[in-house]
């Protein structure tokens, strides 16, 4: 099957470990809670989304709205940072808020974080090295929407726009790192993993919200978790959430775009590879050719089953969400995209069988970003 091949396509993981040995830690969420700004994203009922997938109910990870921002990247981006500045600083002393981080950090001089993004990750690095009194250079692929390239701008950046992928812009990035520029990745390569483990760290604080709402309002955990896929640092996470020891194990699917299905590709190769561009979805966030080698071994051994959606399964779940009062934009929307495919396809009573989607079950999605682009956004919703 070519890599190139932009139809969507699924893979059952036969090799799924149900269990892995260790737990996340809550230090991410107790960082995340000491910034100002912090509250937890809301977990809404999303009913016209549950009928059209044919079960009992969906819950919906609204990360539209995060410490300020319109997308869940800050959680990885701001707890990556604190990290790789606690290493280079030799420690942190007490501190109780990001000027005092930002004090601590001056002995280190004029410090460039740098990154290379599909929208907003970028933007949430530099969001983080404003917060911090520190400059910021963001590479960009030469497809991105001038309202995305804008947003990040605003926040301070300096922009670089690369005539390539993403993947290229990534590649770019890597060779800027100095000891007066520090690289903020959310994917890795051979000799740089920390930064990236960091950032899938970041983004349990999710995961554990996730838990603590449904214990409060005395709800079972979810049978079904769609997560998307880019690199793979949330769906990473996701995974080493809900395969720690003593989880409910749910079944877990990942997402991606069939314009960038790197890691469906990957999963029939038995190995990492790289798929060719462009990689022009709409779900921009998801562009990504090749899977990071950090989150690769996670997702391998803990996604049930993978699957590749084209650009209007994302429009019908941006609608659908619409609907239950939902701002999901298009890589936001891609969660319950996949699970439409997989529930309402040709394919659909095998696909139902093996996730456990019955009438009565509960799926867990989570809407990663809200309308980033605000006239793509008016325009597929209908206004």
């Amino acid at each position: 099957m070519s890599p190139n091949l932009q139809t969507p396509r699924t893979y059952v993981n036969t090799n799924v470990v149900a269990e892995f040995s260790e737990s996340p830690s809550r230090d991410p969420l107790a960082f995340h809670r000491a910034l100002a700004g912090y509250a937890p994203s809301r977990l809404a009922e999303a009913p016209h989304a549950a009928a059209a997938l044919g079960i009992g109910r969906l819950l919906v990870k609204d990360e539209s709205s995060r410490l300020g921002l319109p997308a869940f990247k800050i959680l990885g981006a701001s707890w990556a940072i604190y990290r790789a500045l606690e290493a280079r600083l030799g420690g942190f002393a007490r501190w109780q808020s990001l000027d005092d981080i930002a004090h601590q950090i001056a002995p280190l001089g004029n410090l460039t974080l740098v990154a290379a993004t599909d929208g907003n990750h970028g933007r949430a690095v530099a969001r983080m090295a404003a917060l911090l009194g520190l400059s910021s250079r963001i590479y960009v692929p030469g497809d991105m929407v001038q309202a995305r390239r804008d947003a990040i701008a605003g926040e301070g950046a300096e922009v670089r726009v690369v005539h390539g992928t993403y993947d290229e812009a990534v590649a770019l990035s890597a060779e800027d790192a100095d000891d007066q520029h520090l690289v903020i990745s959310d994917t890795s390569w051979p000799g740089y993993q920390d930064v990236p483990a960091w950032v899938i760290d970041g983004y349990s604080t999710i995961l554990w919200e996730v838990d603590d709402a449904l214990a409060e309002r005395n709800i079972a955990s979810p049978d079904i978790v769609a997560a998307q896929i880019g690199v793979g640092a949330l769906a990473a996470a996701v995974v080493s959430h809900f395969r720690r020891p003593g989880a409910s194990h749910p079944r877990i699917v990942g997402v991606e775009p069939a314009h960038a299905a790197g890691t469906i590709t990957s999963m029939e190769a038995g190995e990492i590879v790289s798929v060719p561009g462009p990689h022009d979805s709409i779900m921009a966030g998801l562009n990504c050719g090749e899977p990071s080698m950090l989150a690769w071994p996670i997702m391998s051994r803990g996604i049930d089953q993978f699957v590749s959606v084209v650009d209007e399964r994302a429009r019908e779940a941006m609608r659908l969400l619409a609907a239950d009062d939902i701002v999901a934009g298009e890589t936001g929307a891609a969660g319950l995209a996949g699970l439409l495919d997989l529930l309402t396809g040709p394919d659909a009573a095998q696909h139902r069988e093996r996730l456990g989607a019955t009438p009565d079950a509960t799926a867990l999605i989570i809407v990663t970003e809200g309308a980033t682009d605000p006239e793509a956004y008016a325009r597929i919703i209908g206004g």
